[in-house]
């Protein structure tokens, strides 16, 4: 028999939307905090607050009587920008200016009666208005912020100073300091915003929470995913006796991954390689220019696959020769019947030495339907630049054919894959092909183990592998990727490695070089 334990806490708290009966206890408290200003709302005022944005009127009660309260409305922040007061944002008191339409959570009020300041109250109010606010897919929180401690300065620093001290934590402030450790930052200073808060002299801090979930028009159908489901093949290298006998082996793989209803399929670099035994060319610069050959029929092909199974392909790459140049390009074919390529940029040695194959320009990021993807073939992923710069136009996931020989070599490339994971927010998917190919040289061997990596931190598997391949095994990997945890990481992980760069110290640019 169980035996019900009654809670030896003093608290009993409870988080919950304001009722009208609440009035004299919020009178209570505001008349506390704001002794020294106007006091608390009155009833009328109260009661049309309530009316107009119920979920925007949030308490924390303990035991029956509120002690904390978060008061807001919706504007449509485009028709007041940043220059408005207090006074113009809440219509002295009528809240006219709320707007169920709008785009904006304006954060009215925040106050927690004196006795209850050590149990952080303040914090779960400011956490439940953001989830308010991602719940009704508005943009941002914005709040006009007090700085009250500033009035022991005021002799000494500017307001700007002053605030830029409490940001480096050189100071404390009582409010702005709370509201920068709640993630809000300071979009400029307001002068007036409160004319009879002396404390600040009559200063304000204009803050913003930015709502990273926000989607500014959902659509009913074709909107972006927040959840992706990738298919990678490890893919077999074994004779072939005709192009048409390799491209049945890549639809049976098209066709298998998009039956899972994945949204895009990848293959290794030079998984074409087969077609260099069909040219009869001894010296391998001259098998791989007619494997060349075959490239812009297998890409149409792939396109064409791409929308029949309605399946975005990723054709691991191939060579391409033109001009008289030899490179090695990677082509993403997208299920609308479009598509796009990315040249690797940076080629091995061994990629000069036997091929005269030659390192492209330019980096480009895809818009598809799943988002912003990169593609980095093989060595380029060694090169951490690449992998930020694709991250600073908003990268979600980096896709990287790879082909290596050995172990050492596939290991080079899953350590700075995962690497680049890390540094970038990002999911990286890499893939490389298996077997053996006796009659094409410099192509002989292969090594892969295909896995799909995921940052490290809480959300995310506890070694940021999401998937692996057996090594060495024809197979397929599907995997879903979760993009909402990669905003979450962004603003809230256990460290933000894109937000804490010393941009101040450093930056990375491209230098731009016309094609030969």
């Amino acid at each position: 028999m169980s035996e019900k334990i009654e809670s030896t806490s003093e608290h009993r708290l409870l988080l919950r939307q304001l009722e009208l009966k609440d009035y004299n206890e919020v009178k209570e408290i505001m008349d506390l905090v704001y002794s020294n200003m106007d006091g608390a709302w009155t009833r009328k005022q109260f009661s049309s607050l309530i009316k107009k944005f119920p979920e925007g009127q949030i308490c924390i009660e303990d035991k029956g009587k509120v002690v904390a309260v978060a008061l807001s409305l919706i504007v449509d922040y485009a028709e007041w920008g940043d220059k408005h007061t207090y006074e113009e944002i809440v219509d002295k008191g009528n809240f006219k200016t709320h707007d169920p339409e709008g785009d904006t959570l304006y954060g009215i009020d925040v106050f927690v009666h004196s006795d209850y300041r050590n149990l952080r109250l303040g914090r779960r109010l400011y956490d439940a208005r953001k989830e308010l606010c991602e719940k009704l897919n508005l943009r941002a929180i914005i709040a006009g912020g007090r700085i009250p401690g500033y009035k022991n300065y005021a002799d000494k620093l500017t307001p700007a100073k002053y605030i830029e001290m409490v940001r480096n934590k050189e100071l404390s402030d009582p409010v702005l300091s709370f509201q920068l450790s709640n993630d809000f930052h300071v979009r400029r200073i307001l002068k007036g915003y409160l004319p009879d808060d002396k404390e600040s002299r009559a200063y304000a801090t204009l803050l913003e929470w930015i709502n990273v979930y926000y989607e500014a028009k959902d659509k009913l159908i074709g909107g972006k995913k927040t959840v992706v489901r990738i298919g990678i093949v490890q893919w077999q290298m074994r004779a072939v006796k005709s192009l048409d006998d390799m491209m049945q082996q890549i639809e049976f793989y098209v066709d298998t991954v998009s039956s899972y209803k994945s949204d895009i399929v990848v293959f290794p670099e030079f998984f074409n390689a087969p077609l260099m035994a069909l040219t009869n060319e001894e010296s391998p610069s001259e098998a791989i220019r007619s494997m060349a050959e075959y490239t812009d029929e297998i890409r149409e092909r792939m396109i064409h696959l791409a929308l029949s199974y309605n399946i975005n392909i990723i054709a691991g790459s191939m060579p391409e020769y033109y001009d008289n140049k030899l490179h090695n390009v990677s082509y993403l074919c997208r299920r609308d019947g479009t598509y796009d390529k990315q040249y690797k940029l940076h080629v091995t040695p061994d990629e000069s030495h036997y091929w005269g194959m030659r390192g492209g320009h330019k980096l480009k990021i895809f818009d598809t339907d799943i988002g912003k993807i990169g593609i980095l073939i093989c060595y380029d992923v060694e090169f951490p630049e690449l992998a930020r710069m694709l991250s600073d136009m908003d990268m979600k996931i980096l896709f990287v054919p790879f082909w290596t020989d050995t172990k050492n070599a596939y290991l080079r490339v899953r350590l700075c894959a995962q690497a680049r994971a890390i540094e970038n927010e990002c999911y990286v998917a890499i893939t490389g092909s298996v077997g053996n190919l006796p009659k094409v040289e410099n192509m002989d061997i292969q090594y892969s183990q295909s896995a799909v990596f995921s940052p490290s931190d809480f959300a995310f598997p506890h070694d940021a592998v999401i998937a692996e391949a057996t090594p060495n095994t024809e197979m397929t990997l599907i995997a879903d990727l979760d993009l909402d945890l990669l905003k979450d990481l962004n603003t809230g992980g256990s460290v933000r490695n894109l937000k804490d760069r010393r941009k101040d110290l450093y930056n990375l640019s491209w230098v731009l070089r016309k094609e030969e």
